[in-house]
């Protein structure tokens, strides 16, 4: 009993001492293995960091490179460098996301050629907006010398309009003058007398005449001295018009246009005379081809564009 009972114990204790060596196996393979874990938990926390930071500074790259962007269009640069290396960060970051084992130093040594590109367009932009500053400086300037061109001109252009306005004026009262002048030198025809002539050459002085004893009209009038008018040949017209006013004409005997008033208008007969300004007697006489017909006939005469006298004469 003795030795079976010793043996029953025996066994207890082996079964413990195993008990004992498994528990401690596990013990040290539990620790070895929590240790591991650890260890990869902090790896990959440490790499959830590299590529959230990797991630972060690829974003602010192409946050970066956006403000240049905008700032050089802004100046007027050129963009298409940048919009060059935009195009690639962005598809750098396309890939970055979708790679599932991601070497972030491959993706930093790019951050910084990245950074390093930022940093000469820095220095680029810095030039650019130099030369900006010194184009709205010029563009100031010039835009006051305009201002003062302008304001130059509109003196000009108001000073141009006085004196036009003043020669405008001038003008006008050196014609009145001119005119004045003229018509003060103009001859003057005194004590008309109209005369008629016979087929015989003879004349007869009466209120009236007989239409079969009229061959040719005489007229015979004073040229009063002027000392304005010059002494010189002067054509005198003489415009004969019949009781309704139509103008006796032939071209055949003489007759043909004058300007009165600015316009042309028919005369009868003209004849040149020598004006001596003294007063003198002028006799002129018209040939009319056919027979004059009863009524009240009216004769004007004129020189150098002016009526200088008038008067009538009646055929029974």
């Amino acid at each position: 009993m003795q030795n079976e009972q010793k043996k029953k114990q025996s066994a207890a204790w082996a079964v413990v001492a195993i008990l004992a060596i498994a528990t401690s196996i596990f013990g040290y393979l539990f620790v070895q293995q929590k240790q591991e874990l650890t260890q990869q938990e902090t790896e990959i926390v440490s790499r959830a960091k590299d590529l959230a930071s990797t991630q972060t500074k690829l974003d602010s790259v192409s946050r970066a490179l956006d403000a240049k962007i905008a700032e050089v269009e802004r100046l007027g640069g050129d963009v298409e460098e940048l919009n060059r290396v935009k195009a690639e960060l962005e598809a750098d970051k396309v890939a970055f996301t979708k790679t599932k084992r991601v070497e972030t130093s491959k993706y930093l040594t790019k951050i910084k050629q990245y950074e390093k590109f930022l940093n000469e367009k820095d220095v680029e932009i810095a030039q650019l907006r130099e030369e900006n500053q010194m184009l709205m400086a010029s563009n100031d300037t010039l835009n006051t010398q305009v201002g003062s061109l302008r304001s130059e001109r509109e003196r000009l252009v108001q000073r141009q309009t006085e004196l036009a306005d003043t020669v405008s004026l001038f003008t006008t009262e050196n014609r009145d003058l001119t005119e004045k002048v003229n018509r003060a030198a103009a001859l003057k025809a005194q004590n008309l007398k109209v005369l008629a002539v016979t087929s015989k050459g003879k004349t007869r002085d009466n209120d009236a005449y007989k239409a079969k004893r009229v061959d040719k009209i005489k007229l015979v009038f004073d040229l009063p001295e002027n000392s304005l008018t010059r002494q010189e040949p002067k054509d005198i017209y003489v415009r004969v018009l019949d009781p309704e006013g139509a103008v006796l004409a032939d071209d055949a005997t003489g007759s043909g246009e004058i300007k009165v008033d600015g316009q042309e208008t028919k005369f009868s007969a003209r004849q040149t005379v020598p004006f001596t300004n003294n007063n003198q007697r002028v006799e002129m006489i018209y040939d009319y081809a056919s027979q004059f017909r009863p009524g009240k006939y009216s004769v004007e005469l004129y020189a150098e564009g002016y009526r200088i006298g008038g008067g009538n004469f009646v055929i029974r």
